[in-house]
């Protein structure tokens, strides 16, 4: 058993958070695990490392997934920051309205809502993606399924970046929006059944807190869940499909040619720019990891951009390829916390990608406009310059 290598790499750095590969290439080549000295944690860099953690969860809990504690504290009781038993509950709960069966019912009005709005947005012929496309389209969606009225649906955006800003160490970003997380958190432990639009996922939460689901109190966390974990993330992949289609016409093209490829596609849009590039996790016990010690106690930085460029697991990882279909890729996690609401988040997704395979030969964008985030990786700002319809 050995200690691992140290680095003085500050993982939440600006310019680490706005372009994080090369630093993760340079980790994943000093080993498996790698201590970082200034924001005392112990990353995980590569592919099947990383994986492991993510299913072991008596030895990686998720009672700390946040690099600071104020967040970890204020997340307690979520099925977010919990481990199972008590996760278990919680997590079916989220999950009931998310299944595959539920979601049946609303293919067909999200697929309509993202033809409708990208043909209004190619027949402006220019626009500002992320505003037009990626933000807007979440938004409807999400404020309609859980059922958000008034003030809330208009906080959304402000509540949901806050909401993962705060899972950062406890630097300006993070000091920043703790008030705004706040205003979330507020509203959640006081929200009730009929705050929610009637027939809304939101009510249906209530519902099972009623009858003995899920403990008592605990509906609003699972509310909190939906906005302040989903939204965020969904919004990044959403400014991603656009901008890398723009990147890549020829990859584009593939899908215009062949439209089952729309799931491989987002799959390799997920692999190669993910929503989150490090999550937070706590070491229960001394744990091994290929004969290098992470000591009990320790937090744990889950580096899941890392994972997905590993060239042990994939094939020219640093190429944008739709046709690989990396269908195992690590941006919704694994094991018992992979993400629960990414079976909405493909529905949101593949209509998207759909309706631009169909209505758009090329899309000419502008210079990506970054700002530095503690776990989110998007695009501010995306001007789309032209658009080539079919």
């Amino acid at each position: 058993m050995t200690t691992p290598p140290i680095s003085d790499v500050d993982l939440f750095a600006d310019e680490v958070v706005l372009d994080p590969c090369p630093v993760y290439a340079d980790l994943r080549e000093q080993g498996p695990v790698v201590h970082l000295r200034k924001n005392d944690v112990y990353a995980l860099t590569r592919y099947d490392v990383i994986r492991d953690a993510l299913a072991d969860w008596e030895s990686f809990s998720s009672t700390s997934i946040a690099f600071n504690t104020a967040a970890n504290e204020a997340l307690t009781g979520t099925s977010l920051a919990s481990d199972p038993p008590a996760h278990t509950a919680l997590r079916a709960a989220l999950t009931e309205n998310l299944s595959p069966r539920a979601l049946r019912g609303l293919r067909d009005g999200i697929e309509t809502k993202a033809d409708a709005l990208v043909a209004e947005l190619v027949k402006k012929g220019s626009f500002e993606a992320i505003d037009a496309l990626a933000r807007a389209f979440p938004l409807q969606v999400v404020a309609d399924l859980i059922g958000f009225t008034g003030h809330v649906r208009d906080n959304m955006l402000r509540w949901g970046q806050a909401a993962m800003q705060v899972i950062g160490p406890m630097n300006q970003r993070t000091a920043e929006n703790f008030p705004v997380a706040g205003e979330l958190y507020a509203w959640c432990s006081q929200v009730g059944a009929d705050d929610l639009a009637e027939g809304s996922v939101g009510r249906g939460i209530f519902d099972a807190e009623a009858r003995g689901a899920i403990p008592s109190g605990a509906a609003g966390h699972i509310i909190h869940q939906y906005l302040g974990a989903g939204l965020d993330t969904t919004i990044a992949a959403m400014g991603n499909i656009v901008a890398l289609f723009a990147r890549h016409p020829d990859q584009l093209d593939l899908v215009r040619a062949n439209p089952s490829l729309v799931p491989a596609a987002f799959n390799e849009v997920l692999r190669f720019w993910p929503p989150i590039n490090a999550w937070g996790r706590r070491a229960t016990k001394d744990i091994t990891v290929d004969g290098t010690l992470i000591p009990a106690g320790a937090q744990v930085a889950v580096l899941l951009g890392s994972g997905n460029r590993d060239p042990r697991h994939y094939d020219n990882p640093d190429a944008f390829l739709v046709e690989r279909n990396p269908v195992d890729h690590l941006s919704f996690g694994y094991g018992p916390h992979g993400c629960a609401g990414q079976g909405l988040a493909r529905l949101e997704a593949h209509a998207v990608i759909e309706a631009l395979a169909r209505r758009v030969k090329r899309l000419v964008a502008g210079p990506e406009v970054r700002v530095p985030s503690n776990i989110t990786r998007s695009i501010e700002e995306l001007p789309v310059l032209e658009v080539a319809p079919v």
